[in-house]
């Protein structure tokens, strides 16, 4: 095997905190509902709290830099996130079929579900994004979409964990592949440079929501024809919860683009 190969295998599957990995609930740090019930809850309040604080700004150049590394640092994890679960699917999982459903009754346990516990944890430190919004006084940027989104998806990720849900990697890689590319647009902006794609990270989002659901399909006929698939109740949940999403962000695309062609009109108009 090429050596890079062997190397990304090792610290991406066969590492023994890997793949030894086990979600035991009570034991493994965030996996009670006392935990997670507290988490969401916090940010909700101090989301709350902090908006309607009138704190000043800290201004650009205390904030800039934080803003890069916070990017940086997501920017980097998701990378990491994506390549581990594709490398355990590669090396650790039978065929597609158990990619996309899981036997009734999987153990929460190996690579794929280290990385959806990893995924879990990255989603609590995604939260430091609200508060950057707030201290930037950057108001009309915290949405209830924005908001709504943090908050429950942290919930999404613990049942992915806590019921062994059947579909999981195909939204994990997914999720952090467009966050890639979100968090680097973020990092670039940071530093100074504003690149003219932004609308590719809403596209990317919409186009994911959309994949999801067209993979669900699959699941569902493996799960109705054969033996079922595992984590059926933490699906239901996360189909739920990317309709909404799919619909708020929808929205949101039509809004901010629309007024953004009105504004480029008018602009045209004035000049001619």
């Amino acid at each position: 095997m090429n050596p890079i190969l062997s190397t990304l295998q090792y610290w991406l599957v066969n590492h023994p905190n890997i793949l030894h990995f086990s979600w035991t609930p009570g034991q493994t740090l965030g996996s009670t509902p006392q935990f997670l019930s507290f988490t969401v809850l916090t940010y909700l309040f101090l989301t709350f709290l902090l908006s309607y604080a009138s704190l000043p700004s800290l201004g650009p150049h205390f904030l800039k830099p934080i803003t890069a590394l916070h990017s940086f640092t997501l920017f980097l994890l998701s990378f990491i996130m994506a390549s581990g679960c594709i490398f355990s699917i590669i090396y650790h999982a039978p065929d597609l079929h158990h990619i996309i459903c899981f036997p009734p009754h999987t153990s929460p346990s190996g690579p794929l579900f280290f990385w959806a516990y990893i995924f879990y944890l990255s989603k609590i430190l995604e939260f430091i994004d609200t508060l950057l919004i707030i201290l930037s006084n950057s108001i009309k940027r915290l949405t209830f979409l924005h908001v709504y989104h943090h908050a429950t998806v942290v919930i999404m990720c613990y049942l992915w964990l806590n019921t062994s849900q059947s579909l999981f990697p195909i939204a994990l890689i997914t999720n952090s592949v467009v966050h890639v590319l979100m968090y680097y647009y973020y990092l670039l902006c940071a530093m100074g440079v504003r690149p003219k794609w932004k609308r590719l990270v809403t596209d990317f989002q919409i186009v994911q929501f959309v994949f999801s659901f067209a993979v669900s399909c699959l699941m569902l006929y493996y799960h109705f024809t054969g033996l079922g698939c595992s984590g059926m109740w933490g699906w239901c949940f996360n189909a739920i919860f990317n309709a909404s999403l799919l619909v708020l962000f929808v929205n949101f695309h039509g809004k901010s683009y629309a007024k953004k062609k009105i504004e480029k009109v008018d602009e045209e108009d004035k000049q001619a």
